[in-house]
């Protein structure tokens, strides 16, 4: 904005793609129309009224109309204080030129007011106004013979308007940076929230991601070790002198010669040890068992990566699901009960429900060396439980407050530690509550309660 944009200080401070707003321009127009017209109309009633010195006061016009000018263009009279001082210095002589060879030159004081006032700092500008105004009184009465009030109110009041002008103007804008500075803050606040919301969404789905892992493929990939170590066993604890079934070459080749012999080809045949009919039988049906976990835990994978029902929960109810659950785990005895009135619970529940069941049995087969163990859901009034009991060795729960998992083979071996939270978070989500209460030799009790929905 150049030194003569608008009767505002401050304005003249600010950048320039700040200050040129469309009201700044319009001011500054405005203020330069204002001026030249009336250094025109000055010079227009000399040569009209054919007065004697119409010559001076056509150059004393042109002269403050150039000085005028080369301020506006000159960048430094609004960037620097000093350079605007001097600028106005010049324009004010200038002016008592005119105002010496003219009465019409007391005209101009009225732009100057604003000039002073937009330069200079508020009580530097309100003495230049005054001072101008006393030199438009002045002038006046240098070529008028008679004084009346109007040559000392004029000044006078104009001076005052433009003090008045000059200061509400820069409320408004005080009070306009402000709301602009709100403006931004609002934007910045919400763009911040945003980036918030996505941060935490991105959280939530690597939780969600993280509990689907740990409650599905982690379990299902520990119970295909455990078959699979079962299978090896199997194979491995046949009796020395039992015989098995051979390849057909290796006993033609071997007959008479004894079990040793018919051992010692069979290997060499590439067919390796015998195997006994009971131990083999055995083996075959975990290698079974660990083949459908596979394809059950693929299931899964591909379901919670969509965001999908658990595959045991599509066709059939919650009650349904935990007793194949607890039908399908290896190692202890696991036993189902259902307690209080069944009723269709939200899907959410359901999930929850079941990977909690899934995620506390794991823990029993890997850690707690139970022999029996034992699921309870139970439907009440305003809510559903469901507790898992197991007769195992137990454990210190207060670890678990830390988020590490407390069993000792867990933890020595460095693996898991997510069950225990990530059962507590599926709770904690849908209002319920999560306890779980053991101690060393003793076995573990697990408990769920959800609060159900008013519309179930």
């Amino acid at each position: 904005m150049t030194a003569a944009a608008a009767p505002l200080p401050s304005v003249s401070r600010l950048p320039v793609s700040r200050a040129l707003t469309p009201v700044s321009k319009v001011l500054r127009l405005c203020l330069h129309a204002l001026l030249f017209g009336l250094l025109a109309l000055a010079a227009a009633r000399a040569v009209t009224d054919s007065a004697p010195r119409a010559g001076w006061v056509i150059a004393a016009c042109a002269v403050l109309a150039a000085v005028y000018a080369a301020g506006v263009r000159a960048p430094a009279v609004h960037s620097s204080p000093r350079a605007g001082a001097v600028w106005l210095a010049g324009l004010g002589a200038a002016w008592a030129a005119l105002l010496v060879v003219s009465p019409d030159g007391l005209w101009i004081a009225f732009p100057l007011y604003f000039l002073e006032l937009h330069l200079l700092r508020l009580r530097w500008g309100v003495a230049a106004v005054a001072l101008t105004a006393c030199a438009a009184i002045g002038g006046f009465l240098a070529h008028s013979s008679a004084a009346t009030p109007g040559a000392f109110l004029g000044p006078l009041l104009g001076g005052a308007v433009a003090v008045a002008t000059v200061l509400g103007y820069q409320a408004l804008y005080r009070e306009s940076e402000r709301r602009r500075e709100l403006i931004e803050e609002l934007i910045t606040t919400r763009a911040e929230l945003a980036a918030a919301e996505r941060g935490a969404g991105i959280l939530a789905e690597r939780e969600r991601l993280a509990r689907e892992i740990h409650d599905t493929l982690a379990q299902g990939l520990s119970s295909i070790q455990l078959l699979l170590r079962a299978a090896e066993r199997a194979l491995s604890e046949s009796p020395a002198g039992a015989t098995g079934p051979a390849r057909e070459p290796a006993a033609a080749q071997t007959a008479g010669a004894g079990a040793e012999g018919a051992r010692a080809a069979a290997e060499a045949a590439g067919a390796g040890p015998a195997v006994p009919a009971g131990g083999r039988a055995a083996a075959l049906a975990h290698i079974a068992r660990a083949r459908e976990a596979a394809q059950e835990n693929l299931a899964e994978a591909r379901r919670f990566v969509r965001a999908l029902t658990p595959p045991d929960l599509e066709h059939g109810s919650l009650a349904a699901a935990l007793e194949r659950l607890c039908a399908g785990v290896p190692g202890p005895r696991v036993r189902f009960s259902l307690s209080g009135s069944p009723r269709v619970l939200p899907t959410p529940y359901e999930v929850a429900l079941l990977r909690i069941a899934q995620s506390a049995l794991a823990n029993v087969v890997r850690h707690a060396r139970a022999g029996r163990a034992e699921i309870t859901l139970t439907f009440m009034d305003a809510s559903v439980t469901l507790d898992i009991v197991d007769d195992g060795h137990g454990f210190d729960p207060l670890p678990a407050t830390a988020g590490r998992c407390p069993h000792s083979a867990a933890s020595a071996s460095g693996d898991g530690g997510f069950g225990l939270p990530a059962m507590r978070s599926r709770a904690e989500t849908l209002g319920g509550l999560f306890t779980v209460e053991s101690a060393p030799g003793q076995g573990t009790a697990v408990a769920v309660t959800l609060p159900l929905p008013l519309e179930i």
